[in-house]
């Protein structure tokens, strides 16, 4: 028989979590057609992967990318990776099924302008999508601000009922349309004051299409127990499954309540289903948010409209150059974006290591200054914390990035190495696969990525260069 690609003598970590083996991998299509120790029969491409593995796409399940990967298709951030599928509309902001009539509420102007918002439903996305042929594919969360933003004249109270009538139907009409779920935000002010039972409302909607919920909590730092017990209410309310976002305790006063808040998981997942993502690093980025202002640590900022000069200066050093304190800087820089330097390395390590943690880049592709979470999520799990920090086998961390995520978001036939499966496939070094995106450098794309396919087309190589676009729309699956 003659394949299209075959990979010979590679060792395979296919991201059940299993023991990794040695085998030949031939792929016809879009699928992978045979595994075997030794497979005959010729290839258009025959590529040596000895001394590398072979292992499934990696499948973030925690992007803003909404509008980017329509706009610019190669992708670089995320294929160069090992990044095969990203989820979009996560913490309560999609660019699928958002209508924005005037200005762009904080925090959906993380993923563009207000004309770049032209998708007022999923279907609509969908076919931007496919008709711009990412190099990745892609799949989409709604968010709950978004359809606040589209009922409501003023976010900053809860919804009435007939508001969340109108948002319900919505919701309805986008999960029907390949929606994944629905994702909240409810930290943002645009959300914050939406009721426990609004949202309950709106999770009533997912049980029969069998979406998911996935949560920015209400609060990450001293009152995360309630948001979490929130979430958790929210989920058996709508019998749905629970993704809590990036989890964290962030804070100074919050750190090392990692050891509560996993506890607390534990008793949960017993008798429901529970689980959460999160990015390898002790700092967060989002839009600047005076509430989290502070000298308790560190504060850079990524962008600022008023005053672009500043990106990727402290804050502290800005607060004193203008001879102010910090949140009168605040004020002056707003709208803008910022890192915090929120976390505790050990919190991280612990939410990393959790049987039922995913991985998650939440990067932000807009800021100019980004975190190099953007570029670099992926390769530091498997480089830093898995090979140099023996935090845990290659094996578990590939199974957190590709099995375990595909299951969870019920994305059929991909993240395995399976006979009959996609053929989203990614080479690596294991011995100098890491992360080159550095804070004062994040544009960069990681070492020891050597070969990515995208359903079956090759798609990033060793030239870091895009040298495909494959990627597709995936629906949810009933």
């Amino acid at each position: 028989m003659k394949f299209d690609y075959l990979f010979r003598n590679v060792t395979v970590i296919d991201g059940s979590g299993g023991a990794e083996y040695l085998a030949d991998v031939a792929v016809l299509g879009d699928r992978i057609a045979d595994i075997a120790p030794g497979i005959s029969g010729e290839a258009a491409h025959e590529i040596d992967g000895c001394g590398r593995v072979l292992a499934p796409g990696f499948i973030d399940v925690h992007t803003h990318d909404d509008i980017n990967v329509i706009r610019f298709p190669e992708y670089l951030p995320k294929i160069s990776q090992g990044i095969t599928t990203a989820i979009v509309g996560n913490c309560g902001i999609s660019a699928a099924g958002a209508t924005i009539n005037s200005e762009v509420p904080d925090p959906m102007n993380l993923l563009g302008e207000a004309h770049q918002f032209i998708y007022p439903t999923v279907e609509a996305y969908a076919q931007a999508v496919e008709q711009a042929r990412p190099a990745i594919n892609v799949g989409t969360l709604v968010g709950h601000t978004a359809l606040r933003n589209n009922q409501m004249d003023d976010l900053f109270r809860p919804a009435t009922e007939a508001e969340i009538l109108a948002m319900r139907g919505q919701l309805k009409q986008a999960l029907q349309q390949g929606a994944l779920g629905l994702s909240t935000g409810l930290a943002y002010a645009s959300a914050f004051q939406s009721t426990t039972e609004e949202v309950m409302a709106l999770a009533e909607e997912l049980a029969a299409e069998k979406g998911i919920y996935t949560t920015h909590l209400r609060s990450e730092f001293e009152p995360i127990l309630e948001a979490l017990d929130e979430a958790f209410r929210i989920g058996r309310h709508g019998k749905v499954p629970v993704v809590v976002s990036h989890h964290k305790c962030a804070g100074a006063k919050n750190w090392g309540r990692t050891v509560e808040t996993l506890r607390l998981f534990d008793k949960v997942r017993e008798q429901q289903d529970v689980s959460c993502d999160c990015y390898p690093y002790s700092a967060s980025s989002s839009t600047l948010d005076m509430k989290q202002i502070t000298d308790e640590f560190e504060i850079v900022i990524t962008w600022s409209e008023p005053h672009p000069e500043v990106a990727g200066r402290s804050l502290k050093q800005i607060a004193d150059d203008w001879s102010m304190t910090l949140h009168e800087a605040g004020k002056l820089l707003m709208p803008a974006g910022a890192i915090y330097y929120n976390m505790d390395e050990q919190d991280v390590r612990r939410v990393l290591r959790y049987p039922a943690t995913m991985v998650g880049s939440d990067g932000l592709p807009n800021d100019p200054m980004p975190h190099p979470r953007l570029w670099g999520a992926f390769p530091r799990v498997l480089g830093h914390y898995s090979r140099d920090e023996k935090l845990f086998p290659l094996t578990q961390a590939v199974h957190k990035m590709t099995g375990m995520s595909a299951a969870r978001f019920q994305l059929p036939e991909r993240g395995l190495v399976k006979r009959g499966y996609y053929a989203d496939l990614v080479l690596f070094d294991p011995l100098t696969v890491r992360d080159v995106a550095s804070f004062s450098n994040p544009k960069q794309p990681a070492a020891g990525i050597e070969a990515v396919m995208v359903n079956g087309v090759m798609s990033y190589g060793l030239e870091q260069k895009v040298i495909g676009r494959a990627g597709r729309f995936l629906r949810r699956q009933k």
